[in-house]
């Protein structure tokens, strides 16, 4: 094993809390969990299954299985237990995947090596991740439980949905070195989310030169918008955006939201200019009698997959 390997297995040991000592056979006849089960498992966390003979598994690897197996057994999660968990485990690996690699990145990036991840700073992040995962599930749970029809059944309910995407992204990304460009992109992610978080609204995806939200009402939708493209004009080093905006029915899936409505929204951003916010015709009736904002109704024109659509130009209306 070279000094870099002994390096990177000493890490992982440290993160993972204990010796990797056990193969994907021993974990499965140690928890008591089916091999092809913590097989599907690993997968579905993310990571591919290590050869029978490699040790890949810790003591606290173990104890998470057997927690699973107190589950598989009792069936506690109804008749589709198995699959349930199954399911849990591919969000909680792409999750916390994206999360580790934010984290990982803002740590090295910011000059720091791999001596910052100590017992201590496990110690004090934990109960933080623990924390805001559960004030997040609370939210998410309101928001379910808000949509849900009196039988139950978890509906589709209107959203004003946005996308802000940044203009010349394309053409930045080739005078912009890596590093120069990953600022530029944080700076424009954080304000947005600032943004949005003020608002209390959700920021439902990150995609680089874009964000999208979705807003409880077509006014708060609007707000955000235009702040946020307000926010970055001052941004001498990030560039104007343009914001596609519509209201309708929207579905919560996966931590994502599909429908119509998101299409739409994602179509009309193409036709804004730098610096506008273009919405829809059902976003712009919802505005309708508010005179804090102008709208301006502009050439229909077909869009890909929806037909003709009525697009409107919306700012805010001047004072006086």
């Amino acid at each position: 094993m070279s000094g870099r390997e002994r390096e990177v297995r000493e890490l992982e040991e440290l993160l993972l809390g204990g010796e990797l000592k056990y193969t994907r056979l021993d974990a499965a006849r140690e928890s008591g969990v089916p091999p092809e089960f913590t097989e599907r498992l690993w997968r579905s966390f993310g990571f591919p299954s290590p050869a029978d003979d490699v040790p890949a598994f810790t003591e606290g690897d173990l104890r998470a299985l057997r927690l699973i197996r107190g589950i598989l057994d009792r069936g506690s999660l109804g008749e589709d237990t198995a699959e349930l968990v199954l399911r849990q485990a591919r969000a909680f690996g792409q999750t916390m995947a994206r999360l580790a690699e934010w984290q990982s990145g803002l740590l090295t990036g910011a000059g720091l090596d791999t001596s910052i991840f100590n017992a201590d700073f496990l110690d004090r992040m934990e109960p933080l991740l623990l924390h805001a995962w559960r004030r997040q599930l609370a939210a998410a749970g309101a928001r379910a439980l808000a949509s849900m029809s009196p039988d139950g059944e978890l509906n589709a309910r209107p959203l004003a949905v946005g996308f802000a995407d940044m203009v010349s992204f394309t053409a930045m990304s080739r005078e912009l070195n890596e590093l120069e460009l990953g600022r530029v992109v944080e700076r424009f992610e954080t304000t947005a989310a600032d943004i949005v978080a003020a608002h209390g609204a959700r920021l439902i995806k990150t995609l680089g030169d874009e964000v999208l939200y979705a807003a409880d009402s077509a006014r708060t939708g609007v707000e955000i918008g235009i702040s946020i493209s307000d926010a970055v004009q001052s941004e001498t080093e990030v560039p104007d955006v343009r914001v596609g905006m519509a209201y309708g029915p929207v579905l919560h899936l996966m931590g994502d939201i599909f429908g119509t409505t998101v299409n739409l929204a994602s179509r009309l951003t193409s036709i804004a200019r730098p610096g506008s916010l273009v919405a829809d015709e059902a976003l712009a009736e919802e505005l309708k009698g508010d005179s804090s904002y102008e709208l301006v109704r502009i050439v229909r024109r077909p869009v890909r997959g929806l037909g003709i659509i009525q697009p409107y130009v919306v700012r805010r209306s001047l004072p006086g």
